[in-house]
């Protein structure tokens, strides 16, 4: 019972506004969970699927009977590709955030424990990755391993990875650093223990608490850089999933002749699922972080002042 208490005691502490911005984003990510997890029973066709019961889909056809959201120029089901989109975008995001949060925290923890040359050079590379943008970045990688294993979410996951890599990098490193020089760590090296024993018993606990909060910033980063990717054609093809980028930049041709649904549905899917990471994000910030975090104040009475 203390455990539970010990761990729910941040979320008792946190304002009221940093409670909601955690339940809103929590309830829209699991929204677009539910979709990517259930898509195969929610959406009504598949995402690549043109024709049903031997009858072709009305091309680029408005939200009606048949079709909830509208069929685009290629006869796809909007609604559809929105549904497999979600399952798209969060396949990338949970491969992309978790390679790069392990390779990151993996070493971070060599890097600023042991030092000396590896030191100096796993923080060159870092600092060189780090200095690109993000999206150049992206484009340059996701080149390279399209042409290796092929335009697909693995590749698109990948590319995503060698961003978010130096971000995690930095910060366990920074926090090894710190936490090596403590007492019980030196203490520990002083009983003899192994340095793996040190790493894994008394570094890796004290470094990883601000890792989650990161990550859940870069989700919505790294799913505003895959629909940039698809939105260039660099992405993920339309024949290997639904991707809600690839949508957009398909969609720019039918502003002009009045069709607005093609466009508006995937848009809307990115923003909301970007707003529900970042809330998220910024509600684990306020309840992870003991600066930001508002304490309640106990009323102490005279009589307990007296005992």
């Amino acid at each position: 019972m203390a455990s539970i208490r010990g761990i729910l005691a941040p979320f008792r502490e946190t304002t009221g506004f940093a409670r909601w911005m955690l339940l809103v984003g929590v309830v829209i990510v699991v929204f677009f969970t539910v979709l990517a997890v259930g898509a195969d029973w929610i959406a009504p066709y598949g995402f690549a699927q043109q024709s049903a019961n031997g009858v072709d889909f009305p091309k680029a056809a408005p939200p009606g009977d048949g079709h909830l959201m509208g069929t685009d120029r290629l006869f796809f089901d909007v609604w559809s590709r929105v549904v497999y989109g979600a399952r798209t975008a969060l396949e990338v995001i949970v491969l992309a955030v978790s390679a790069s949060l392990v390779l990151g925290l993996v070493l971070g923890l060599i890097s600023g424990y042991v030092g000396g040359w590896i030191d100096r050079v796993l923080v060159l590379v870092m600092d060189v990755l780090y200095a690109f943008p993000g999206l150049l970045l992206a484009i340059v990688f996701g080149f390279l391993l399209a042409e290796k294993i092929g335009a697909g979410v693995i590749s698109a996951a990948g590319a995503l990875t060698v961003i978010y890599m130096p971000q995690y990098f930095r910060v366990v490193r920074s926090s090894t650093i710190s936490a090596k020089e403590s007492t019980y760590v030196e203490a520990a090296r002083a009983l003899g223990a192994p340095g793996r024993t040190v790493v894994g018993r008394y570094l890796f606990g004290n470094v990883i608490h601000s890792v989650p909060v990161i990550g859940t910033l870069n989700a919505a980063d790294a799913l505003g850089t895959l629909a940039a990717l698809g939105f260039l054609g660099l992405g993920i093809q339309p024949t290997d999933g639904a991707e809600w980028g690839f949508d957009l930049s398909r969609a720019l041709e039918d502003v002009t002749s009045g069709i607005w649904w093609t466009g508006l549905y995937p848009g809307l899917a990115i923003v909301l699922l970007i707003t529900g990471l970042t809330l998220v994000g910024e509600g684990l910030n306020e309840t992870v972080n003991p600066v930001l975090r508002k304490r309640r104040l106990r009323k102490i009475t005279v009589e307990e002042t007296q005992k």
